[in-house]
Parts: structure tokens; sequence; C-alpha cells
């Protein structure tokens, strides 16, 4: 009964309208000039996931593919940068109300203030504008990750425009409801560290919204399509891993010893998972892949991610035993559901994104993070749980409902999918008149006979 009242009250204080206040100047002598180097290297190293993300899914998608798959996801870096410039940041971090910002910071303008909500122990010391950079990333990085889920048969000229509409429509609302402190799912007291809902949980979601819109691929499940290039999705994983202390300690956002936490938890839970998801592959198949090696590095460090800065190091070994298991079960799942989500975004995203959420609720501690809260293994009950399991529902609905009415409408517009002769051609040759691998027509050089010398 008091877990019920207390849902009340909470839910109450989250949708009541923030006091608008005057806009207040960045205080420059709160600067920390340490923080500041840190921040921009974070940012940087975020940067690199998606090329990252780029090789992974490119050395997984069969050979006539993987400059469409590469194309797409270069192309997000660009198209995420404008929009974060002109709109999505304003939109995610401006003062608004509970459910999405308002405009005030539209061109990053107006930079010289202060970013409402971070104030008081949330007050930044970093510039704004180095906040809003290092927030650039995460906007570039996850509907990077959406594409592979529709990897195979997306239409670039219907790429292109999903990408504008998802950002602006899906992603800056789900990033001003749980990284803004004015929005409402952090205003309820639910956590997420570094992205597991805002990233994970939103592009998986999406991801599966996408599957179901596009239908399968010709011939799957029947017709084995096997990653063509194993050593480019190893080197996207090591990108991935590399680039992901950027995102995960860098959401600290100063040079500190919550910041080493995060990066220590990063490591640790990614190579639990490495090693979870190969056991599990050896119980089950009697063999270790490199495939698998590569998946369960992704999938701890996606589950590690919402409690990087709030959970024990020891306790992230228990995020990462969590993911490698149920995410290589959850990938294996798709073929027995029929649902064609070519390069398992829901499998590791969406169940990795969720699990981890939900780790957050059983391990988070105000001895690591005093701004974070206490699960119930650390005494505080279940209503932190609650509301990471409340926070994850109604994110991953938003997400896969508002991506299924956008796909639809410009399938109508336009069409996703590419045609089936251009799919059997291949996308890279189809869209883009390229190939990756230039190996037909080349003739093995003959040998000239040596002209024979008379007797």
């Amino acid at each position: 009964m008091q877990l019920v009242l207390d849902f009340r009250r909470a839910i109450k204080h989250a949708f009541a309208m923030p006091a608008s206040g005057d806009s207040v100047k960045y205080n420059l002598e709160s600067m920390d000039p340490a923080a500041m180097a840190w921040v921009l290297a974070s940012a940087a190293l975020g940067l690199i996931m998606v090329p990252g993300i780029a090789f992974f899914y490119g050395g997984m998608v069969r050979a006539m593919n993987v400059l469409s798959m590469l194309m797409q996801n270069f192309v997000v870096m660009a198209l995420a940068s404008v929009l974060w410039v002109l709109v999505t940041f304003s939109l995610a971090f401006g003062e608004g109300n509970a459910f999405v910002g308002d405009l005030h910071f539209a061109g990053l303008s107006n930079l010289d203030e202060v970013v409402p909500g971070f104030t008081d122990e949330r007050a930044l010391v970093v510039l704004p504008i180095v906040f809003a950079l290092f927030q650039m990333m995460f906007a570039a990085v996850t509907p990077a990750l959406i594409t592979g889920a529709a990897a195979d048969r997306w239409r670039f000229a219907a790429f292109v425009p999903f990408v504008v509409c998802w950002s602006i429509l899906v992603y800056a609302p789900i990033a001003h409801w749980v990284f803004s402190p004015l929005g409402w799912i952090s205003r309820l007291g639910a956590l997420d560290f570094a992205g597991g809902l805002v990233v994970h949980v939103s592009a998986g979601a999406a991801g599966l919204a996408l599957a179901v819109v596009m239908g399968r691929r010709q011939g799957w499940p029947e017709e084995p399509m096997p990653p063509h290039n194993l050593p480019l999705v190893l080197l996207g994983a090591a990108l991935l891993w590399f680039g992901w202390f950027g995102f995960n300690s860098g959401s600290a956002l100063a040079a500190n010893g919550l910041a080493a936490q995060a990066f220590i938890n990063t490591n640790t839970a990614c190579a639990v998972g490495l090693l979870s998801w190969i056991s599990v592959e050896r119980l089950r198949y009697g063999k270790t892949t490199t495939l698998g090696a590569a998946s369960g590095a992704v999938a701890g460090l996606v589950s590690v991610t919402p409690g990087a800065g709030y959970i024990t190091t020891s306790e992230a070994i228990v995020v990462g035993v969590l993911a490698g298991v149920c995410c290589s079960f959850a990938v294996s799942a798709k073929e027995w559901l029929r649902l064609d989500d070519s390069l398992d975004v829901v499998g590791v995203h969406l169940i990795g994104g969720f699990i981890g959420s939900l780790a957050v609720g059983l391990f988070a501690s105000e001895a690591v993070n005093p701004l974070g809260g206490t699960g119930l293994f650390h005494g505080g009950g279940y209503r932190l749980l609650s509301l990471q399991a409340l926070a994850g529902v109604v994110v991953a609905a938003y997400s896969f409902v508002a991506t299924y009415l956008i796909a639809k409408l410009i399938d109508r517009i336009v069409g996703l999918r590419v045609s089936p002769g251009e799919e059997l051609q291949g996308m890279d040759l189809a869209l883009h008149g390229e190939m990756a691998y230039n190996l037909q027509g080349r003739r093995r050089p003959e040998r000239r006979r040596p002209a024979p010398t008379g007797s």
C-alpha cells in the first residue's frame, strides 16, 4: 500500500509543470578545466562508436550489401550532427515542459546560459556547449543502431527521411524525459546513467517496429545468410569497446572517482558478457564462435550502460553474466518468432538495455553515486525497481509505436524497401553503383610458354 501511495505522489510530482523562470547566465568561475578536457575527449571516443557500428554491422551482412550498411551509418553521423545543432538539442534539453523541450537553444544559440534543470548538485562544471557536444554523440549512435534491424532491404531514399523524422519525433522527446532533469521520467526518479533507456531500449524497440513493417528478407530463414567478413565484425566490436568508455565514464561529466568507477564497470561487464556468451555457445552447440564473442562483448556493454555510474564492480560482473546469457537466448529466438531482425538489434539492445535498467533497480547504491537511488539489494525496497521497469516499458512502447507510424507513412510516400530485383542484385550495386570487393571478372595472369628452341 505504501508503494502505491509513493507512486501516486511521484507521478503527481513528475507531471507537474516545472516552474518557469528567467534564464540564468552560466558562471564561468564554476568551470573545471580538467572536466572540460575529459568530456571533450569522451565526446571524441563516443564519435568513434558510429564507425564501430558501421564495421560491426558491415561485416555481418552479405558481401553485396556491405557498402550500403557503411553508407547508412556514415550518413547518420552527418544527419544527426546537423539536426542536433539545428533543433534536437533544444527539444531534448530546452525548458519546455515535462514531455519535450522548447526551441530556446535552436541553432545552439543562448549557450551562455545554464542548461535548464542543471542547478545546485546537478550544476555543470563544463561549458554548456561542451555538454551539448557530448550529448550529440548519443544522438548519432542511437539511429545508427537501428540500421541493423532493416539490413539488406532498406532503400536509401527512405532511410534519410526516416532518420530525420525519428531523431526529432522519437529521440529528442525520450532524451528529454530521461536525461533532462525537467523530464517526467527523471522527475519520477528513474535512473539512466549513460543511455540504457534513451539509446538502447529506444533503438531496440524501433528496430522491432522496422522489422515488422519491412517483413523478412527473400529466402530468410530457409536460406543461410551468414556474416561475410568476421574480421570486420571484430574490428567494429573493438572500436565499440574502446568508444564505450567515453559514453559511460564521460557521463560523469567530470574527471573524478565516479568516472573511474563507470570506466571499470564498463570494461568488466563487457569482458564478462563476452565470456558468458561463448560459454552458452559451448554448452548449446559444442563450439565457441568469434561472432558470439563480439556479440557478447556488445551485450555486456549495453547492459551495464544504465547503471555504470550507480553500481559496484562486483555487481557489474553479475550484469555481464545476465547480459551474455539472456541476450544469447534472445537472439536465437528470432527464427522461432519468424522475426527478421537481421543483425540482432532487438535481442542485444532492447533486451540488454532492459536488463541493465532493471539491474539499476536491484543494485544502485548511493555509496557509489549520491545523486542516484538505492536499489532493492541495498535496502531501498521495490520502489526504484518498479520505476526502472515502468520507464523501460514506456520508452519501448513509445519508440515502437512512433517508429511504426513513421515507417508506415514513409512507406506509403516513397517505399521503405528495395525492389525484389534490387534485393537479389545487392544494394551496393543497385543503390550506389559500387562494390566493396571487385572480384568478378578478375583472371589469373596467363603464363606464356617459352618459345621452342631449335635443336
